[in-house]
């Protein structure tokens, strides 16, 4: 059911008012986390203010890694163990005990380059693998590797690419490392897209860019940022519980974790946004991995300074009971239909709005409804992705409404 603000447009014809309107349950925003040091318990509707005291999390569990992982980087939880990998030229993937943290298996793969591999993730079919690494700014060839998963359990693996460059990247020669904001580390993947966080050595923050999941070269489009006071270097993702968690390091080699939660569609930092410290100073935190939302795997790669070894490469595992277990309990699992079949972004936005809708759901009427409930723009989404020329309209805040369906209404701010 779509929920819009009560606002009756009234036509006046002798004595006959007519009244119309799209909802008379009006939502409450606010902060909806019990957890959080402002929380509302009369909102209705999460409109991403909540507030948390400072928190600090020490791992539950830690092992040394074998000696060819010194610059291990992604991780995933596939066919009972954890698997990683290197960010240097080694194009091998490696199978961890997770209980231990001991090499069991090795499979190298052939024909490939490791430029700088810095995140792995998987869905259903596929591994993917991001050599993505661009420290110095100036990389013109940034790639995943997607790997059908039978055929690399069958040993002869099939392996494609998705090549793509950031749609407003211009200087490709910012004066040497660790000088860009077009770095990344960190990617998700999602129902139909994949879901870049660069790593902004400028900035501090992330940037959000999206292409989609299967083989080609695109221009990665940025629909969000934050700022994250951080250098992020890895991500997690459980799609249905809209559920977030991504890894990094100050520039002082002081880890944390990054928690979104609740959030809308695949608007990441839209709900709660949380910074949890991390109790392990000194280490350069890379891969980050869970199945159950509780519990995570998080690997650092072995760090030097000044010819000193400060730490060596390690797995720890982390226990977000106490952080995440309430959450997932009651909002988490709310039927994915209405934040996963359609989405809109960016929001706010200035001249353009993308928006997304599953496949079978289209071609699809819509309407953009002012805060009046007046119609200012409406038509037919006839593919699975359509941009949409907005800057006819005035600054404020609309609601895209899916005519004849049950999808719910996005709101949206223009600029």
């Amino acid at each position: 059911m779509n929920h819009f603000v009560h606002s009756p447009i009234i036509i006046l014809s002798g004595a006959v008012l007519l009244f119309s309107a799209y909802s008379c349950n009006a939502q409450v925003p606010g902060c909806t986390d019990p957890r959080a040091t402002n929380y509302d318990p009369s909102a209705t509707e999460n409109d991403g203010s909540c507030q948390y005291d400072p928190y600090s999390l020490s791992p539950v569990e830690t092992h040394p890694l074998d000696s060819k992982l010194s610059e291990t980087s992604g991780l995933i939880l596939w066919e009972d163990l954890i698997w990683t990998h290197n960010d240097n030229t080694d194009t091998r993937l490696y199978g961890l005990n997770g209980s231990n943290g001991n090499l069991f298996r090795e499979i190298k793969l052939l024909n490939v380059e490791n430029r700088d591999w810095e995140e792995i993730y998987q869905d259903e079919s596929y591994l993917y693998i991001g050599d993505i690494g661009n420290n110095s700014g100036n990389r013109t060839d940034l790639r995943i590797l997607r790997i059908e998963k039978n055929s690399l359990s069958a040993g002869d693996p099939l392996i494609d690419t998705i090549w793509y460059a950031y749609e407003d990247q211009e200087d490709f020669d910012p004066g040497g490392g660790q000088q860009t904001d077009f770095d990344c580390e960190a990617f998700v993947v999602g129902r139909n897209h994949i879901y870049l966080f660069t790593k902004q050595w400028l900035s501090v923050g992330t940037a959000v860019y999206v292409i989609p999941k299967i083989p080609g070269n695109y221009q990665a489009e940025k629909v969000d940022e934050y700022i994250i006071q951080g250098l992020v270097t890895g991500a997690t993702y459980m799609e249905k519980e809209r559920l977030l968690v991504l890894s990094g390091y100050t520039s002082l080699l002081h880890p944390f974790f990054h928690l979104s939660y609740d959030f809308q569609g695949y608007q990441f930092f839209s709900g709660n946004n949380r910074r949890i410290t991390v109790a392990l100073p000194f280490h350069q935190m890379e891969g980050i991995t869970t199945e159950n939302g509780l519990d995570y795997y998080v690997s650092n790669e072995k760090t030097d300074l000044l010819s000193l070894t400060l730490t060596p490469q390690r797995l720890h595992l982390f226990d977000m009971r106490e952080l995440l277990e309430e959450y997932l309990l009651t909002l988490g699992h709310q039927d994915p239909a209405a934040v996963n079949l359609a989405r809109l972004w960016p929001s706010p936005a200035s001249d353009f709005i993308t928006v997304e809708v599953q496949n079978g759901l289209y071609p699809i009427r819509f309407e953009i409804i002012d805060d009046s409930a007046r119609v200012v723009l409406k038509g037919r989404l006839r593919v699975e992705t359509t941009r949409l020329d907005i800057s006819q309209l005035a600054a404020g805040a609309y609601t895209l409404r899916f005519v004849k369906s049950e999808l719910e209404g996005i709101r949206f701010i223009k600029n």
